[in-house]
């Protein structure tokens, strides 16, 4: 039998990506220079899906559902998607797609916990869906990239610098002190809101995610399960769950 290929394509907002899948089997990840209808009309030729489902947070080409349209079976991501769970709250269309997708994968891997999932990317997203499979609400904090960019905007001398895991408690430069305050400092945070959850849910999980994940794992105290494709795992599961 030949195997279904899926391609499960996440527009974020610092980077574009493709998880390839063989039936539930994850290939490989790429990473798209645009969105422009060359480069989606590349990934189609390069891969021949049989079907393809977009979770995108920004106003992409329009383009771009048109091609992976006529390349096979597709389904754009939206709060109206058939989802594992419900959304009781004020405004479920402004859930952003990212969020369904996380919170559809974590159900589909801990159905019985209530689960706090959080996704580290341009932002921070908190996002506590319970035990009842009902998405409740979370919040939003800067991410890593935001802050550093910040500290360089808002001050006269400090430096734009890059994202690194090493670094030590005590900077000894201005770079060090900036890489042990702004990922220290979030991992702390992140530290303090689980704590709280655990506090006010009994059989309680925590997941994270999201490209920034593995500069934060061995920062934390709690032990969470992490996984920095939970993403594109999640868009799997919405496409089976909408048979799509």
């Amino acid at each position: 039998m030949t195997p279904t290929t899926t391609l499960c394509l996440d527009f974020g907002n610092t980077r574009l990506k493709c998880a390839v899948f063989k039936n539930r089997e994850m290939q490989e990840i790429v990473v798209l220079p645009d969105d422009s209808e060359a480069t989606i009309r590349e990934l189609v030729a390069r891969f021949q899906p049989d079907r393809s489902i977009l979770s995108s947070v920004i106003e992409h080409k329009p383009e771009v559902e048109t091609i992976l349209a006529s390349a096979g079976r597709f389904h754009k991501l939206s709060h109206a998607s058939k989802l594992p769970f419900t959304t009781p709250v004020g405004k479920p269309q402004t859930i952003g797609a990212d969020r369904l997708a996380m919170i559809s994968a974590t159900i589909d891997l801990f159905p019985t916990y209530n689960n706090l999932i959080i996704g580290l990317g341009t932002a921070i997203t908190f996002n506590f869906v319970n035990k009842y499979h009902e998405f409740v609400g979370g919040s939003i904090s800067p991410g890593m990239e935001m802050r550093f960019k910040s500290l360089h905007a808002f001050t006269a001398k400090l430096p734009l610098i890059e994202k690194d895991w090493n670094f030590p408690l005590m900077g000894y430069d201005t770079r060090t002190n900036i890489l042990s305050g702004v990922i220290l400092g979030m991992a702390t945070e992140i530290d303090g809101i689980i704590d709280i959850y655990r506090q006010k849910y009994h059989n309680f999980n925590a997941v994270l995610t999201g490209g920034d994940a593995p500069y934060f794992v061995y920062h934390l105290k709690n032990k969470i399960f992490a996984d920095p494709n939970l993403i594109f795992k999640g868009l799997y599961a919405i496409c089976e769950y909408n048979n799509v």
